[in-house]
């Protein structure tokens, strides 16, 4: 293989590279707008930028997406229903499964059934009967996932006669939890099942948009989509377990970054239009997280470790108590929105004809993004909002709407209207840090905060204040939380709550002082980091820098950081894993033995050797089917790695607490 495509779906914008395998470099990028209401034309667009003799040639398309994170934390998805066995609706309550797991009570059906621990007794449930008595629940189902208590002991059994029975009946996609997972918790087993079941549309979508996109293109290669632990699976796995793409565009930046750069440890910031992530290399290697975390869902598919805030080139300024601010929710930028309706520049001009400052962000729009399907879930004031907006963007100040009794929040959270305002991208391009839309858009917009300002002059020394005044606020932002995830990733024991409000204040103190000399005489309270912050994203140039500079550690920007998740879903290689337990102990009939618990089986053995060389080959076994299952072809990698787990009882002796076997198998498209 020598030229693949890289793709990826962001939230602001669509990014495509070609890249050559064998050289190990980029040949081609571009870039263009991530069009919401038909993700085929953005990439297409994306595709267009790149030369077409060189796109008929590559062999792969690799693709990562924010979707699938997106609708977790919009909480969007299909209508799905979960089945669990072994658990009551009683027991989710108590545990408060709803908030703590994402569990909607109303999505589970629970069969309290009694097998045993050990995975040696098994209660299989009356599968006729349980669709006679809930065939309502079910039939109202886009997609089912079912999920068995201790399934990782008895191989799934019961789970495995919940699909042949459920599937023959209603005919849905249906997902085991032992296909995705092999954790004990059955909460969170079902959580990932259920989830799992609701992404199934969303990322469908995406990849019909891909199909569209490539084939007006004539492109027929293969695609393959990055999982959450930055490998790559085949497109038509992908289908089927969406919910392993939660943070496939976080997982692409870091291992775009790793191909991009020489640093072994590093803090990877990946400023895009809404938020930052942030991600972290150690030795070579990302670092994963054991369950992804994510909106109310606490999952156990592995990812890597992301941190998310609120920060990007379209995040809001907004004035509060008069002075300037970076709000935390994304608007789309008044540049961008007036390339798109030119009548935005001309109510901008007049509102500042008419000098009337006020509290109220006047010089704001909205537009309706999409009519509702449904409009009488909205009230009264929400649907006239709704007929106002129906032939384009209306100014917040102007006469069409009545800025003391506007009702926008649940239209726009739900996506249905879309607020424009001044952002960090608007003073980019005052600055001509950036130029690709309407600048003259936002001049008139930040002249307007002039006004309300009370420390600005409105002419060009206060533009070039208050520009300055938006840098250093993005800049802040970045240190406080740059500095946040070093200290609780350093100290995860000490700050497993988050930063106490002291901890907080000497970070903001540090970042307040930076250019002051430190008092080494007496006491000096240093923020010393020795790992790299690499940055990635169109505008992290302008910041990071200064950021970088403040903590005293090196700053490095890859060429090419701007497609940094594109190049990273393109250089990615498959890589599966499988674990197999042993737990030893005496059995129903009387018998000491060692039993090993593998995703597929349940063995029992006398001798401990035995069962040791039989759960390696398990393991082994089982993530080389899910490597070549993943589409890894040729030969595969193969390591295998044991962790014998014990204790010490009160008296002193050594208690056996089981063992776990670890096989990871990596290997190429080709």
């Amino acid at each position: 293989m020598s030229y693949g495509i890289g793709i990826d779906t962001g939230g602001t914008y669509t990014d495509a590279v070609i890249y050559d395998f064998e050289a190990k470099k980029v040949l081609a990028a571009g870039k263009s707008p991530t069009t919401r209401e038909d993700l085929s034309l953005g990439i297409g667009q994306a595709l267009d930028t790149l030369p077409k003799a060189l796109l008929q040639q590559a062999e792969v398309v690799s693709l990562s997406t924010t979707l699938a994170t997106n609708a977790c934390v919009e909480d969007k998805g299909g209508r799905a229903r979960l089945v669990m066995m072994g658990s009551t609706q009683k027991t989710l309550r108590w545990v408060g499964a709803d908030k703590k797991y994402g569990l909607n009570y109303d999505d589970v059906l629970c069969l309290d059934t009694k097998g045993s621990f050990d995975g040696s007794v098994v209660d299989h449930p009356d599968w006729p009967k349980v669709m006679a008595e809930n065939d309502a629940f079910l039939s109202q189902a886009e997609a089912l996932g079912v999920v068995e208590l201790n399934a990782m002991h008895n191989g799934g059994v019961c789970e495995v006669e919940a699909r042949e029975a459920l599937k023959g009946r209603y005919g849905v996609p249906l997902v085991m939890a032992s296909e995705l997972v092999s954790g004990l918790n059955i909460m969170e087993r079902g959580a990932t099942a259920l989830l799992n079941a609701r992404l199934l549309p969303v990322v469908e979508s995406f990849l019909r948009a891909v199909d569209r996109a490539l084939k007006e293109r004539g492109l027929g290669a293969l695609r393959v989509i990055v999982r959450s632990d930055g490998s790559l699976m085949v497109e038509k796995l992908a289908s089927a377990r969406p919910v392993e793409t939660i943070l496939s565009g976080p997982a692409a930046s870091v291992i775009g970054c790793r191909a991009l750069t020489d640093c072994p440890n590093a803090l990877i910031v990946d400023m895009g239009g809404t938020t930052t992530d942030i991600s972290i290399l150690r030795g070579g290697a990302p670092q994963m997280t054991g369950g992804i975390r994510i909106g109310s869902w606490r999952t156990q598919i592995r990812g890597v470790f992301i941190d998310t805030f609120g920060l990007g080139g379209d995040t809001r300024l907004v004035i509060t108590d008069r002075q300037l601010a970076l709000d935390t929710r994304r608007v789309e930028p008044l540049c961008v929105a007036a390339g798109k309706w030119p009548q935005i520049r001309e109510a901008l001009t007049a509102l500042l004809a008419e000098s009337r400052p006020h509290t109220r962000p006047l010089h704001e729009f909205l537009y309706l993004v999409h009519a509702p399907a449904r409009p009488e879930r909205y009230n009264d004031a929400e649907r006239r909002l709704i007929e106002a907006l129906a032939e384009g963007p209306v100014c917040v100040g102007g006469s069409a709407l009545d800025m003391y009794r506007l009702d926008s929040e649940r239209l726009e959270r739900e996506g249905v209207v879309m607020r424009c305002g001044l952002t960090p991208t608007d003073i980019m391009h005052i600055r001509r840090d950036y130029d690709a839309f309407d600048a003259e858009a936002s001049r008139l917009a930040a002249h307007y905060f002039l006004r309300v300002l009370p420390d600005l002059e409105d002419d060009e020394e206060g533009m070039e204040a208050l520009c300055g005044r938006v840098y250093e606020l993005v800049e802040r932002r970045l240190f406080e939380n740059i500095a946040r995830v070093f200290i609780e990733s350093t100290y995860p024991d000490v700050y497993k709550d988050g930063l106490d409000s002291q901890t907080k204040a000497l970070i903001a103190r540090k970042w307040a002082r930076r250019d002051e000399k430190e008092d080494e005489d007496f006491f000096s309270l240093r923020l010393d980091a020795s790992a790299a912050l690499v940055g990635i994203g169109a505008p992290i140039h302008l910041f990071l820098p200064e950021v970088a500079k403040a903590l005293g550690v090196r700053c490095v920007i890859p060429e090419h950081s701007g497609v940094a998740n594109a190049i990273g879903a393109v250089v990615a290689d498959v890589n599966a894993r499988s674990t197999v337990e042993i737990r030893s102990g005496f059995g129903a009939d009387g018998r000491f033995s060692y039993t090993i618990h593998a995703a597929d089986r349940m063995e029992r053995y006398e001798d401990a050797e035995e069962a040791l060389n039989a759960a390696r080959a398990a393991a082994r076994e089982l993530a080389e089917s899910e490597a070549r299952r993943r589409g890894a072809l040729g030969e595969l990698s193969v390591s295998v790695r044991v962790d014998a787990h014990s204790g010490t009882d009160r008296y002193g002796a050594t208690v056996d607490l089981g063992t776990t076997v670890i096989a990871t198998a990596s290997g190429r498209l080709a």
